[in-house]
């Protein structure tokens, strides 16, 4: 049997096993947004590791899928840049964590947490290149992989959360 086939035959729908696991800490955790960096990050820091990271992956890659790159490093959710990059490689993604990182030095050697550091790189950019994507190329990289399979996301994402449970 396949990791796929444990998978799916541990859950009636993709999803439904990780998703458990952070909507205890969904709100709150995403409340803490509003009160800062540093009151968000150490809040973050007091979950166990296989719930932070399925937090900020799922956050990184609902963004991703929303409005590509450019969403998620303009929104408040690009503070999670780091904690999402450590996140895809825990969890096994390789090319999601290498895409995420080489659009992660867009914005120099030290990312920067800050959401409006960020979105004055972002508007320099644009400013310089017109209406152009600095990321549409790993945009379209990321949803080559997630393309590939159907629900390649909840099945890898739920194959984590099985074999890191701390429920």
């Amino acid at each position: 049997m396949s990791s796929e086939d444990e998978v799916m035959s541990k859950s009636k729908k993709p999803g439904e096993i990780y998703r458990p696991l952070i909507r205890p800490i969904y709100d709150s955790l995403t409340d803490a947004w509003e009160l800062g960096t540093a009151t968000f990050l150490k809040r973050y820091k007091k979950l166990p590791v296989n719930v932070a990271h399925l937090y900020a992956a799922h956050w990184c890659q609902s963004e991703v899928c929303n409005g590509g790159l450019s969403q998620f490093f303009s929104n408040t959710t690009g503070l999670l840049a780091p904690e999402a990059l450590e996140a895809f490689r825990a969890i096994g993604l390789r090319e999601w964590a290498g895409i995420l990182e080489e659009a992660m030095h867009f914005f120099g050697e030290k990312y920067p947490r800050q959401r409006g550091k960020r979105e004055k790189l972002l508007d320099e950019y644009v400013e310089k290149n017109g209406d152009a994507d600095p990321f549409a190329k790993l945009d379209d990289r990321f949803y080559k992989w997630l393309n590939a399979k159907p629900d390649r996301w909840d099945l890898a994402a739920d194959k984590y959360a099985l074999g890191n449970d701390s429920r």
